[in-house]
């Protein structure tokens, strides 16, 4: 113990006889270390940013859309319209056992909603309860979602995305209870969208749109036919195959070729899923790969600093070796300096870098590049990694000085 003291002791009074030239290198360590933090909380960052903003839409949905058919079928042409129906949610989820969830949705676009003299042209959807869960309708404090009285009772009530509301009453009146006009007809707002990102939908979004049940939707506007289907899966590795299922069922109720694949269209939201995972995981080997080149960049300084250390310190060694030191006792001392130079330099690395995500992270950027966090296990790396690089490059200016022979080394002279 009072061997690794006295050993301690004579490495600072080492490293404070070259000040300048030790800033230097731990300034190099420092500068590496943060490049490779930041740079990965950014990354990071940025991923969630990504699937925050995908996900705004909703978790893992599949929406399926109506099209013309592509070819003949027992004596049908092409070119046929193929529109779903609301009880095709109900044979799907009925004969597709992958699938969860399944609710329809019907879409009248450009609709103008007024309140006084203010009008807006909305997307009006016509849905049903299970609708806001699998959509993300979340409202605000003191309203609500439609439920299956509103469905029964073909009510006239409507739930409202934030923007249209600020529009129509302002930001500070909550608007629940108020009475908005859908065209000419009068509605009851019973609940306005908490605010959410979306940067993917289907028509829309969800700021501006208004959502009524499905059966007042119907007794409004006589539509028969949806204007689309979204269903959620228990299992998403089954994607393929739940597609197969849908055009085998929807082609034998609607008379068309299962292998069709222009009788309707599906979006798999969770295709995108995938993209940012493969994009953001590219994006953050990139960045390490810049962090670990800096990294080395501040090794090669430490290895140039202490070759240089080993030459001007050559006397001392000679001193050191006549007195008794072991060859094992200087390689020791070599090794310490730089282990101690490196974990220095990450120490300092990682407090500013903690400072800098969270001073960074008070700015309004969080809906660009999400919320930089510090990782502790890509902390501790760059500490596993500037101390291997610490060794590794402390090791052959070490093995020099242990090796130098004691006659050569006291003849030395500056």
């Amino acid at each position: 113990m009072t061997l690794l003291i006295d050993t301690i002791h004579e490495i600072r009074s080492c490293l404070q006889q070259y000040k300048t030239r030790t800033l230097m290198t731990l300034f190099g360590l420092v500068w590496g270390t943060i490049s490779l933090v930041v740079l990965l909380a950014f990354g990071f960052g940025l991923k969630g940013a990504m699937s925050k903003n995908m996900h705004g839409m909703g978790e893992g949905l599949v929406i399926l859309f109506g099209g013309r058919t592509g070819m003949p079928f027992e004596g049908f042409t092409r070119g046929r319209v193929i529109q779903f129906r609301e009880e095709d949610a109900a044979l799907l989820q009925k004969e597709i056992a992958n699938i969860a969830t399944i609710t329809p949705e019907y879409r009248r676009w450009s609709v103008p909603i007024r309140k006084d003299d203010k009008v807006f042209n909305a997307n009006i959807g016509g849905v049903d309860v299970a609708y806001g869960e699998m959509r993300h309708q979340i409202p605000q404090p003191g309203g609500r979602w439609i439920d299956n009285l509103d469905l029964k009772e073909r009510r006239r009530i409507a739930f409202i995305g934030d923007k249209l509301k600020n529009f129509l009453f302002g930001e500070q009146d909550p608007a629940v209870g108020k009475t908005i006009f859908i065209q000419d007809s009068p509605f009851l707002i019973i609940g306005v969208l908490k605010k959410k990102v979306q940067n993917y939908s289907y028509g829309m979004r969800d700021e501006e749109s208004v959502f009524i049940p499905s059966t007042t939707f119907q007794s409004l506007y006589g539509h028969t036919h949806l204007s689309n289907l979204v269903y959620k899966m228990h299992d998403p590795n089954l994607t393929e195959a739940t597609k197969k299922q849908l055009y085998q069922v929807l082609g034998k109720k609607y008379k068309f070729d299962p292998r069709d694949d222009q009788a309707f269209s599906i979006w798999d939201t969770s295709e995108m899923d995938k993209f940012i995972f493969y994009f953001t995981l590219g994006f953050n080997l990139f960045m390490a790969l810049i962090g670990a080149m800096t990294l080395m960049v501040g090794g090669i300084g430490l290895a140039n600093m202490m070759y240089v250390a080993v030459q001007e310190r050559t006397k001392e060694i000679g001193i050191r070796r006549a007195v008794g030191a072991t060859r094992q006792a200087i390689l020791l001392q070599f090794l310490m300096e730089s282990l101690l130079i490196v974990l220095t330099g990450a120490a300092i690395g990682i407090i500013l870098s903690f400072l800098l995500i969270k001073a960074i992270g008070l700015l309004p950027f969080e809906d660009f590049v999400g919320d930089p966090k510090l990782s502790w296990p890509i902390a501790l790396a760059a500490v596993a990694l500037l101390s291997s690089i610490g060794l590794l490059v402390g090791f052959f200016p070490a093995r020099k000085a242990a090796n130098s022979e004691i006659i050569d080394s006291l003849r030395y002279s500056k």
